[in-house]
């Protein structure tokens, strides 16, 4: 059984910053990459950022891009979200997850192994 785990979520203003930690843990697995999605209540699922171990590629949606950035240790199976100038619209149960296969990095349909959500809630 792989878990991921999320922390780091909570409530800030318009304008703050949170630190999003995830961590992988239980039995041994390749992970090709891991990314970042959130669901606002009503809304699909979409994705924030990922970032794949081979060649180091990062990825950000066009929404986040020069606000969040991603890292990560695929040694430590953990990935990390620093998320700046939050706005009301980043509000959102954040989820990390897995890739095994290689692929695309933004389909979430394409992810294998998920955490259970933190939630990032931005008041204006």
């Amino acid at each position: 059984q792989v878990q991921l785990v999320e922390s780091g979520g909570g409530l800030v203003q318009a304008g703050g910053s949170l630190r999003l930690s995830c961590a992988a843990s239980g039995r041994t697995f390749s992970s090709y990459a891991m990314g970042w999605f959130r669901q606002a209540p009503g809304k699909e699922r979409e994705f924030v950022a990922a970032i794949s171990w081979s060649g180091g590629r990062i990825y950000y949606a066009d929404s986040v891009k020069g606000r969040f950035t991603i890292s990560g240790d695929n040694a430590k199976s953990s990935v990390y979200l620093q998320m700046n100038s939050l706005k009301p619209e980043d509000t959102a149960v954040y989820y990390c997850a897995t890739k095994i296969v290689a692929g695309t990095l933004r389909n979430d349909r394409a992810y294998n192994y998920w955490g259970q959500g933190t939630q990032v809630t931005v008041s204006s």
